[in-house]
């Protein structure tokens, strides 16, 4: 099952998904450091000494898996990370939750566009974990730079 040809098929679209959110998400957080480390310090997890390197440091990170799940260039490695980065923003926003913060998630501009966090949230970054999974599990021969390349 892990090796048929058609899972290739069907992470396609899931990749190009989780590319364009994580692309989406990063571009104002690169532009706006200062806003995103204010988001970040706003949900008392982070020690305060790291938080200007997350709010520097993380956008980057998500613009560079984004293009290289996008692309289909170390894909598995992407989806682990794109894996690893909404487990932990999901954990982040249940805390918010548990402390019953009214607050932005930060994911986008959402701080600035008045949204608010709730468990349509955590739902949201949780059903983006799926395919992320679905990636790094069974798309071994992606359509993308990593098969032309391995040729």
């Amino acid at each position: 099952m892990a090796d048929w040809r058609g899972h290739a098929w069907i992470a396609l679209p899931l990749r190009l998904l989780l590319g364009g959110v994580f692309l989406a998400a990063c571009w104002y957080k690169i532009a706006h450091p200062d806003e995103f480390a204010l988001s970040i310090a706003t949900y008392g997890i982070v020690p305060l000494w790291l938080i200007n390197i997350f709010a520097v440091v993380l956008p980057w990170v998500e613009l560079a898996t984004g293009l290289l799940i996008v692309l289909g260039l170390r894909t598995r490695a992407a989806a682990l990370l794109v894996s690893a980065m909404l487990l932990m923003f999901s954990v982040a926003l249940v805390i918010a939750l548990a402390k019953g913060l009214d607050t932005g998630c930060g994911c986008f501009a959402s701080a600035q566009a008045g949204e608010t966090i709730t468990p349509l949230t955590v739902v949201r970054d949780a059903a983006l974990l799926l395919p992320a999974l679905y990636v790094l599990a069974f798309d071994r021969r992606p359509l993308g730079l990593d098969r032309i390349w391995s040729k």
